[in-house]
């Protein structure tokens, strides 16, 4: 069944790859004069390669920014800037200003291309007038930590930030714009992708004040201050294209699960609760009933509310709970994997467990409870073989769950 999972997990990542889906996109454009490729994201680079590819001498000049060691090889004609994630760095700021430097490039008879994906709202940012990249790095982690869900987190981020929210289309002087995007963000909330960086903004300040007050956040009073004042961007003009998401790797999973003889059921593709939660939810009793060799499948993006000090992502922390729920289970097997090949600040993508996981753990001292509790499912799992490891994958379009079952 381990052999299964991981036959699964390649070629359901293999099939969510942005590279066709991006030349699909732009044979239906009208590009004119010189092509400007601004690409961001965790799939950037693979991205821009598509676009570069199908361009040819067309592409005048690109800027690349993504997280570090996501890039292949370099690109003729692209400059590649590696930044933090999720939270902004240094680097963010200069990969900011050289797309920036590269928009303003562009002359009325040209064309401005955008590729984002997954992972631009740390990648790029330049901080609002008043405040420091700091400001915005503690706050990122106070809604990191807090367990705010990825629309939530983005609604701050784009107040915060001075090209979130459409801002930074305005620097766009009468190019032709378009912009190919594959989602991270679950269900129909496009414009919260990478923030909505060529989106207008919707979120107001009622919103802002909402989830200070959920979430408890502590804000000094400059941050405070352009939370609560910010105005939203309304006009961009910029034609938006969405060309992957979480129902494409969800039906993926199915159509491959099915392949090696498992029965498909795909429960959502909007899977937001917290990731002990999900883990409870998909191992149960009810999810069973059904005549083996079976697959349940669930994406989307859940959340962790960390309290411990240890190390793992919201992917590990499931497959962790998971295997609680397994424990003594003959046939059944669960991964729950980032599509991006990372979760959370680890080099695993996620976790694969089996009834046999918890057992194991006992035998060579690890508590799970303790585990869970600390938040530490990475070094748990890394002792039994249970984290799953692809590397930077190249696409993103959020996490994918699957319990395979044989038993009757």
């Amino acid at each position: 069944m381990r052999e299964d999972a991981y036959k699964i997990i390649k070629r359901t990542i293999a099939d969510c790859m942005p590279d066709t889906a991006v030349q699909n996109a732009l044979k239906d454009f009208k590009l004119s004069g010189r092509v400007y490729v601004a690409a961001i994201g965790k799939a950037a680079w693979v991205m821009a390669k598509a676009a570069a590819d199908f361009l040819g001498n067309r592409l005048e000049k690109g800027v690349i920014v993504t997280k570090y060691e996501h890039t292949k090889e370099m690109l003729d004609r692209f400059e590649i800037i590696e930044a933090g994630h999720p939270t902004p760095d240094e680097n963010s700021i200069l990969g900011a200003h050289k797309v920036i430097k590269l928009l303003e490039q562009a002359a009325g008879e040209d064309t401005v291309l955008f590729l984002l994906s997954g992972g631009g709202s740390a990648l790029v940012e330049v901080p609002m007038e008043g405040l420091l990249l700091s400001d915005i790095q503690k706050m990122t982690k106070q809604l990191l930590f807090c367990g705010a869900r990825i629309t939530e987190i983005n609604v701050i981020r784009k107040k915060l930030s001075a090209i979130k929210g459409g801002k930074l289309a305005g620097y766009i002087h009468g190019a032709k714009a378009y912009s190919i995007i594959l989602s991270d963000i679950i269900g129909e909330n496009e414009d919260m992708i990478a923030s909505g960086l060529t989106y207008p903004d919707d979120s107001t300040v009622e919103d802002v004040r909402c989830l200070l007050e959920k979430y408890k956040l502590e804000t000094d009073e400059k941050v405070e201050r352009i939370l609560l004042n910010s105005s939203p961007c309304k006009d961009v003009c910029v034609e938006n294209h969405v060309v992957g998401s979480v129902k494409e790797l969800c039906q993926a999973a199915a159509v491959h699960a099915k392949e090696l003889g498992y029965e498909p059921y795909i429960l959502t593709t909007s899977m937001e609760c917290e990731a002990k939660e999900a883990g409870k939810w998909i191992t149960s009793k009810e999810h069973r009933k059904r005549s083996a060799p079976f697959a349940v499948i669930a994406g989307g993006e859940t959340v962790v509310k960390v309290t411990g000090g240890g190390l793992g992502g919201r992917n590990q922390e499931l497959a962790l709970y998971a295997a609680k729920e397994l424990a003594g289970q003959k046939d059944v097997l669960l991964f729950s994997i980032g599509s991006d090949g990372t979760d959370g600040p680890t080099d695993a993508a996620g976790g694969i467990v089996d009834g046999e996981t918890v057992y194991k753990l006992k035998e060579i001292g690890v508590d799970v409870e303790e585990a869970l509790r600390n938040h530490d499912s990475y070094h748990a799992l890394q002792k039994v073989n249970g984290l799953v490891i692809t590397g930077p994958t190249g696409t993103n379009v959020n996490d994918v769950t699957v319990l395979l079952c044989k038993n009757e």
